[in-house]
């Protein structure tokens, strides 16, 4: 969830309010990764505040980095509140080429690439990947007492197709197969956590 005082941007298709303030939740997803000017009128200060897992196709990096396109934009400054990476001691995988870039790999970064959602944020501003070379006015609060190797077990699931730590710790090999006729599980009780392929037959190759 993206914190921004009158409205919370989250990364999933939906479209809600707060049942409490009645204020409204807009999707930062699908046609509106970036949020706009208008969704934005009236913020002074913009709180990121989403549970990343350290792979370079988890597109809450992604999002963090339109966030931060936009805050800067429209000169709204960005606090992240840092959370520890439950793959941080690994860093590793092919490091993405430019002309590949899109929303599910956005940076020359290999697949696991080790930081914290705040360190991100940081080397996003320090490497001028933003549009035009612009940097973003970011403040992270960081993780007290995080160390990078320490053992991390998410108290809440990231997103329903990762919903305990063997998916979080399998997603950046497994999610590779997605782009075949293999399955992942999603949808079912052990997603992210098997897998399952679908044999043609030799007339139909």
């Amino acid at each position: 969830m993206v914190s921004a005082g009158p409205l919370t941007l989250v990364n999933m298709s939906l479209t809600a309010k707060i049942p409490k303030t009645g204020l409204p939740i807009i999707s930062l997803y699908g046609d509106n990764k970036k949020p706009k000017p208008a969704q934005l009128a009236g913020i002074d200060i913009m709180v990121f505040d989403l549970q990343d897992v350290g792979a370079r196709f988890y597109t809450y990096i992604s999002s963090l980095h339109y966030v931060m396109e936009a805050c800067t934009e429209n000169n709204i400054a960005l606090i992240i509140l840092d959370r520890p990476n439950p793959n941080g001691a690994v860093l590793d995988g092919p490091i993405l080429e430019k002309e590949y870039s899109s929303f599910v790999g956005m940076h020359p970064i290999p697949v696991l690439h080790g930081m914290t959602i705040g360190e991100y944020g940081q080397m996003i501003n320090g490497e001028k990947w933003l549009k035009n070379d612009i940097q973003c006015k970011l403040t992270v609060i960081p993780c007290v007492n995080y160390n990078r190797t320490m053992n991390y077990s998410l108290p809440v699931k990231p997103s329903p197709n990762l919903p305990n730590d063997q998916a979080v710790n399998l997603y950046a090999s497994l999610c590779l197969f997605e782009g075949t006729n293999i399955s992942v599980g999603r949808g079912t009780e052990k997603t992210i956590s098997n897998l399952r392929i679908t044999l043609f037959a030799k007339n139909r190759l």
